[in-house]
This record gives C-alpha cells, structure tokens and sequence, in this order.
C-alpha cells in the first residue's frame, strides 16, 4: 500500500496526480477513487495500491482519504 499526497486533480477530466511518500508520481483516474465521489482534493493525504495500468504505466488504484 503506498502512502502520499495527492498533487493535483483535474474535475473536467477526471484524472489526476499522486505523489507518493516514495517521492514518485502516479497517475490515477477518478474511477479508482474508493469512496466512489470521483472528486478529491489536492493536498489531501491518501493512499492507494499501485496497479499496472491499461497501457502498461504504473497507476494508483482504491485512492482513499487517510483521515488525521
């Protein structure tokens, strides 16, 4: 399970940044937001599983909020 923030977020298309405790970025779409809200905000802390992507890419997928 990776840990991190989430960097950025883009509501028009649906996809965004996930900036792992690790230092790396990973992409993720909306639909692997765990809650099913296919919103988040930026800056929040989440964490989520890294996935191999459709097009062979590492993602993250089930994104959920880590609460404080």
């Amino acid at each position: 399970m990776l840990t991190g923030v989430i960097e950025m977020f883009d509501d028009r298309r649906g996809d965004g940044l996930f900036r792992g405790d690790d230092g790396r970025a990973y992409y993720f779409h909306c639909v692997a937001i765990a809650d099913g809200t296919r919103t988040i905000t930026p800056g929040v802390r989440a964490q989520g599983r890294r996935s191999v992507g459709r097009l062979g890419h590492d993602e993250v997928v089930e994104v959920a909020r880590i609460t404080p």
